[in-house]
């Protein structure tokens, strides 16, 4: 899997390629210029150029593709933000470069008083300004120049990270460059994928500058971006020699009354997968109402109150099955929520000893005892959306109930979502798919996985419920709770997509996913 870095991490590649590994940072900054200048005469040939240059490394970037653009016969200016004097290392030596070579270059107060003769088509600006080492807000001259940039037609190319926006975490700083394209080096940052900042990138490409292999996959950098070709290795063959039991048994507890199509939905799903057989575990009074809506799927009938809810006495019956049959308990989706269906998930999640992956008011009945997690007895995969996970972890953050403590929390869960997800799990002892834009998957040994696929048609009633019973398909079929849940979000993710090309995003609903995941399983599977 491609390795996603903090601006830090990069920070340390970096220095070491040049202390240990001989290679002057001259050369880094020359052959980071040059893969932009190479996107740059790809994708705008044509343009006249302009650099804005910031006073660090970026800016040296940007001094680098200037006097290659200039030595090649285009029209280039630059802008720099800083005066001569102020800038040093290697940002100063290509200054110095530039200048001898006869590239333009003037402040940046002159591209800030330019107006007609910058806002054209045949422009191309050359954001390099800031870079990935951001940390507070931008502040003018720097602020009115990306206001300018973005209120101009001319496309703009990012070196590195769009100017304003925190490598780390995608949160735009104050203001930040809307780039057509970003062009980064080496291993590209977190908030390449991370909301905002993952709009502000537009296309990217991670240019390889000559860092050393080895620095690039470094155990220390623990967060990675799962792409197709990942999924297709992790997805188990079916051998010949086998018969359903060999793909496992989901028991799934869900539905209740007015709910029953989450449970229903949870199964197919499942089924569609590979998992060899589901039963779903459902309150008796509602068997009529399952018993004529199933085909494939088994119905086990548990004790309910009399009012199609499960009853705590249901626990006796769901651990005898899974003791005799289910190697896998998924619970949660349409379940309802009260005392005494909080007892029933809490005790089953101490005393099942077979992988369960709890989702919706599976998780809504343990959110005040999230202690509960670290008592259990087999792997546990929680899915919660960004709402749910406010409620799992608000007991500790002291927010109660509604208001502007609840929105600060959801909004504090949205900012950092990388490490929310990987402190949760580690807390918990969980594998942790905290769902949303983009999805993360995090394990309790410190690993987080950010998804590259989905879309916001998927922002629909039971998809959830989908995503589900894929993951208890692959933890059936004998995945690990971590693959299991990155190939689940995956795939989840990749058939809404090719659904959405289909049918628009605004039609799409959670049973296209189930009808469609076979042909696309097989798709990613064979390549």
């Amino acid at each position: 899997m491609l390795k996603v870095a903090t601006a830090k991490e990069m920070q340390d590649i970096d220095r070491i390629t040049i202390e240990k590994y001989g290679i002057a940072g001259t050369i880094l900054m020359e052959r980071a210029g040059l893969g932009v200048v190479a996107e740059i005469n790809k994708s705008f040939p044509d343009q006249k150029v302009i650099v804005l240059c910031g006073g660090g490394n970026n800016g040296g970037d940007g001094l680098v593709i200037a006097r290659v653009l200039h030595n090649q016969g285009r029209d280039v200016e630059v802008f720099l933000s800083v005066g001569p004097d102020d800038l040093s290392g290697d940002a100063k030596v290509n200054y110095v470069a530039a200048r001898k070579f006869g590239v333009k270059i003037r402040s940046i107060e002159n591209f800030l008083a330019r107006h007609s003769s910058l806002n054209t088509r045949h422009c191309l600006i050359v954001d390099a300004l800031l870079g990935t080492g951001l940390s507070k807000e931008v502040r003018t001259p720097l602020s009115d120049v990306i206001r300018k940039v973005n209120k101009m037609s001319a496309p703009v190319i990012s070196v590195d990270m769009p100017s304003g926006i925190s490598s780390d975490t995608g949160q735009i700083m104050g203001c930040a460059i809307k780039a057509r394209c970003t062009v980064t080096f080496g291993l590209p940052k977190r908030g390449h994928f991370l909301y905002p900042g993952a709009e502000h990138c537009g296309q990217m490409f991670v240019e390889e500058i000559g860092f050393p292999r080895t620095l690039l996959a470094l155990e220390k950098i623990r967060i990675n971006l799962v792409q197709k070709e990942d999924i297709r290795s992790l997805i188990p063959s079916r051998p010949k020699y086998s018969h359903k039991s060999t793909y496992g048994h989901v028991l799934i507890v869900a539905g209740s009354r007015g709910k029953t199509g989450a449970a229903l939905m949870a199964a197919k799903a499942c089924l569609r997968t590979g998992a060899g057989l589901v039963t779903i575990g459902i309150p008796d009074t509602l068997t009529s109402t399952f018993q004529s809506r199933v085909t494939e799927e088994m119905i086990l009938p548990l004790p309910d109150k009399g009012n199609g809810t499960l009853s705590y006495k249901a626990a006796e019956g769901i651990l005898d099955f899974l003791g005799k049959k289910g190697n896998v308990l998924a619970i949660g989706p349409g379940l309802s929520v009260d005392n005494e269906l909080s007892k029933l998930v809490n005790l089953l999640i101490r005393k099942s000893g077979v992988p369960m992956v709890v989702d919706a008011d599976g998780l809504n009945a343990i959110a005040d005892n999230i202690d509960v997690l670290n008592k259990s007895r087999a792997p546990v995969i929680l899915t919660p959306h960004t709402g749910e996970m406010a409620r799992l972890i608000k007991k500790g953050s002291g927010v109660r109930g509604q208001g502007p403590e609840k929105d600060k929390l959801l909004t504090m869960i949205e900012q950092d979502r990388i490490n929310t997800a990987l402190s949760f799990a580690k807390k918990t002892k969980t594998y942790l798919v905290l769902k949303g834009v983009p999805t993360i998957t995090a394990t309790p040994q410190g690993d987080a996985f950010i998804n590259s696929t989905g879309n916001p048609g998927m922002a629909t009633a039971g998809t959830g419920d989908v995503l589900t019973g894929m993951i208890s398909a692959f933890l059936a079929q004998g995945m690990s709770p971590a693959n299991a849940s990155i190939v689940g979000v995956f795939m989840h993710g990749f058939v809404g997509d090719i659904i959405a090309e289909k049918k628009g995003q605004r039609s799409l609903i959670a049973s296209d996913i189930i009808e469609a995941a076979p042909k696309l399983l097989k798709l990613v599977s064979s390549g």
